[in-house]
């Protein structure tokens, strides 16, 4: 059998005995004709493979060159040099594809710069950096499965092409059949969507959730993993047009139980990578220490990377009202000194200089901000009677958000409203068609109870744990405004 290979971060771990094994990976170095560092991927460690002088015709040397694939067999034996504790002599060499070093985009010799890396993104996989972040990334991702399902949720796939917008917000990708240059019209010159695929207006999704409260009031405990989309016009280090979303709904929660299974849920995902990819993590930890020494001493984190989610993991978040957060601010040093860009005032949208000044600066630990203004917030958040006119205070939601140290807001929720006049009345007030929306309401119609979710912006999710600081470099080819590469 071709392949019956060791994967390195196995061999690794073993004890060098003379045992004879294969590997197989790509060159990532080559010194002296004779000690050759080989990378599978399954780890950023190397194998040190030692040939011997003359064992190999000089055409062949020519050919073992930076991210040229090899197939080796040899015997593990304990290493003399430093760094290492095993070396691979090698019996049989051969190359499986070569790779031209004088065409070779990635020469890792050279630093190349995380912006660079974005232009070959195809390619930056084989980095220490990127290795590290996308095996962090799987971890995550196998431990959002493993969280919900030793819970008993179901796992429930819902819709990429919808024809709601679950936000309100209008900011969505349009999907269609119609001729872009000479699409059918109506008589009053509006394009008619009636000979579409669909026979209507249909976009890419940007939440599951409205489907996803669909099978909470059937299952009790569903959660969606799934891609979700924003044409929202933001270059920004913290947003993409294509991300991924968990979105739990659960039947019989309220608002404090919405909460607290977010943060169990955030505390499980940090634990379950530092428990399985602290390699990984340590590295990424060195790395960013070190990005941070090109840094003013007032910008640097207070705290490592491995510091940070040891705290998070091992602290309970802070639990304030928005009003109580808004006071805050107000009455904070930045305030004051104006070094705030956005203002501050109850019934603001909190900008992310706000929620970082409350996490990073005030409680030093992530935040959960509750009861919003209904203002501000989605048609389905239950409203809470609590109106105060005589303060310029309006009514609130039972929303929240978690604020993140480093991000600002990584998850945000509610419990949904389940009084049926309520939501009506509410999806009145925002001009949101109930004919549309009729399936769901019929789960207020029969059988309605109290419920609550939250969605996780995964890319945030793994911005935080990675301690990378542009979340285009936590999915493998982000799509942003003006870029849909590869």
């Amino acid at each position: 059998m071709f392949n019956k290979r060791t994967k390195i971060k196995d061999l690794l771990v073993q004890e060098p005995t003379g045992q004879e094994v294969t590997v197989m990976g790509w060159v990532r170095s080559f010194r002296n004709n004779q000690f050759m560092a080989v990378n599978d991927g399954s780890t950023n460690n190397n194998v040190q493979v030692v040939l011997e002088l003359g064992k190999l015709d000089d055409e062949t040397l020519k050919r073992i060159t930076s991210s040229a694939s090899v197939k080796v067999t040899g015997k593990a034996i304990a290493s003399l040099g430093k760094g290492q504790k095993m070396d691979l002599v090698a019996d049989t060499l051969e190359i499986l594809g070569d790779s031209d070093p004088m065409k070779y985009p990635l020469q890792l010799k050279n630093k190349p710069t995380l912006e660079y890396l974005r232009e070959i993104a195809h390619l930056r996989f084989r980095t220490n950096t990127f290795g590290a972040v996308f095996r962090v990334r799987h971890a995550l991702a196998f431990a959002i499965h493993k969280f919900f399902n030793d819970k008993g949720f179901v796992y429930l796939h819902t819709p990429i092409i919808t024809a709601s917008d679950a936000e309100g917000a209008g900011e969505m990708f349009r999907v269609s059949t119609l001729p872009l240059d000479n699409p059918p019209k109506n008589d009053d010159g509006s394009i008619n969507f009636r000979e579409d695929f669909f026979g209507k207006t249909t976009n890419l999704t940007v939440s599951g959730q409205l489907e996803g409260e669909l099978g909470a009031t059937a299952f009790g405990e569903i959660y969606t993993f799934g891609p979700t989309f924003r044409a929202e016009n933001s270059n920004t280090a913290r947003h993409l047009a294509e991300f991924w979303m968990i979105e739990p709904e659960v039947a019989f929660n309220d608002l404090e139980d919405n909460a607290n299974l977010a943060e169990e849920f955030i505390k499980y995902l940090i634990r379950y990578a530092m428990e399985n990819n602290r390699d990984d993590l340590d590295f990424l930890a060195q790395r960013l220490a070190e990005e941070e020494k090109q840094l003013p001493q007032d910008k640097r984190s207070e705290m490592g990377l491995i510091e940070k989610l040891e705290f998070v993991m091992n602290n309970d978040f802070e639990r304030v009202t928005y009003t109580e957060a808004i006071d805050i601010l107000l009455q904070s040093p930045a305030y004051k000194k104006k070094k705030f860009a956005y203002e501050v005032k109850w019934g603001i949208d909190m900008q992310s200089e706000h929620e970082r000044y409350l996490v990073e600066k005030h409680f030093k630990k992530p935040v959960i901000v509750t009861n919003y203004p209904a203002a501000i917030k989605a048609f389905y958040m239950r409203s809470n009677d609590d109106a105060n006119p005589e303060l310029g205070r309006g009514p609130t939601v039972a929303a929240m958000d978690i604020l993140a140290p480093g991000i600002g807001e990584i998850v945000g929720g509610s419990q949904r409203e389940e009084r049926y006049d309520r939501l009506l009345e509410r999806m009145s007030e925002m001009h949101i068609p109930a004919e549309e929306l009729w399936w769901y309401l019929d789960t207020r119609r029969f059988g309605t109870v109290p419920h609550a979710g939250f969605g996780l912006g995964f890319e945030r999710m793994v911005l935080f744990v990675t301690g990378m600081t542009n979340i285009r470099d936590v999915i493998a080819f982000p799509r942003t405004p003006g870029s849909a590469e590869f």
